[in-house]
């Protein structure tokens, strides 16, 4: 009589596990934007940029030769235009966070969800339903009072912030059309978008003006490195990890739900760590946002309000790794 092996069931504790490794990379992404801040004390924009990318681009390289010839053509193809639109997005988001508010930058940045179904009637034809024009209606609102309301300036660092999020949008919609009928494997793609963003900051902060100081020792600027070391291996590695293995124990949705209480986290660390003050106003503006991304993702989730030709939030959460490598 021949035995078999039963399979081994997936543990109960495997769904609850994958919601707290989704709340710790919401934590995590919501933390980099303080902790890039911090960075920019001790080291110009371009050449803070240039050095975290060209760091995530020697810890991914493996996955990068690793990866068969086809893949690493598809991961060419498709990484060098969309790594020049992060190029974009990251000087965008690094100028506006020097200067802008922690809490400001990490609300205005999750406008990308919002924006993103309007890029898709840009971009790939796909028209928004009536109700994404009143989340986006919402979203502006709570950007307006983010900014002071009637009685604030909208300065330079929240409309860096606002270009960021719309060029994420944009990138979101040319990474599905991009890798849709390609096979590059995510931690590839990512190594070659983190190339072009490190390699392109290096070059322009050569172009510019003026030479870049010396790298800030270990000794005297401690703090950087570790900023360098926390963007590198949180934001990238840990999250690629994390909600890889999330998706499969949860459903795409309910990872775009929980990695989008990333706002809350970034302002939470930018008041009481950094010591940032955001008013009555400012809070109830980022709860417009934050309110209205959590409603986009799940009527995006939801299957029955319209089809589309991808996995509901596929691209997005693929992307979202990539945006914060």
């Amino acid at each position: 009589m021949s035995h078999t092996l039963p399979l081994s069931a997936p543990s109960p504790l495997a769904p609850r596990l994958s919601d707290l490794a989704l709340l710790l990379v919401a934590v995590v992404w919501g933390t980099s934007y303080g902790v890039a801040k911090g960075a920019l004390v001790f080291y110009p924009v371009v050449g803070f940029l240039a050095v975290r990318f060209l760091l995530t681009f020697v810890v991914l390289l493996p996955a990068l030769l690793r990866a068969t010839a086809p893949e690493r053509r598809d991961a060419l193809v498709a990484g060098l235009p969309l790594g020049g639109l992060m190029l974009g997005i990251f000087l965008c988001e690094t100028f506006g966070l020097a200067l802008t508010q922690a809490s400001n930058a990490a609300f205005l940045i999750s406008l990308c969800v919002v924006f993103t179904p309007f890029a898709e009637w840009w971009l790939l034809r796909q028209r928004p339903e009536r109700a994404m024009f009143g989340f986006a209606a919402v979203s502006l609102l709570g950007a307006a009072l983010l900014s002071g309301g009637y009685t604030g300036q909208w300065g330079w660092g929240d409309a860096l912030m606002l270009a960021a999020a719309v060029l994420r949008a944009i990138t979101v919609c040319q990474t599905t059309r991009l890798t849709r009928r390609r096979n590059a494997p995510v931690l590839a793609l990512t190594a070659v978008q983190s190339g072009v963003i490190g390699v392109g900051c290096l070059v322009l902060a050569l172009a510019l003006p003026g030479k870049l100081p010396p790298l800030p020792s270990l000794t005297q600027a401690s703090a950087f490195w570790w900023a360098c070391i926390y963007l590198v291996a949180g934001c990238t590695v840990f999250a690629f990890v994390a909600q890889n293995w999330a998706l499969r124990h949860s459903s795409p949705t309910r990872v775009g739900l929980l990695t989008s209480s990333e706002p809350a986290f970034g302002a939470l660390f930018a008041v009481f760590w950094l010591g940032e003050q955001l008013s009555v106003t400012g809070w109830v503006g980022g709860a417009l946002i934050v309110g209205a991304a959590l409603w986009t993702m799940a009527r995006r989730g939801d299957a029955r309000h319209r089809p589309t030709a991808y996995p509901p939030l596929g691209p997005i959460t693929t992307n979202l790794i990539a945006a914060r490598a």
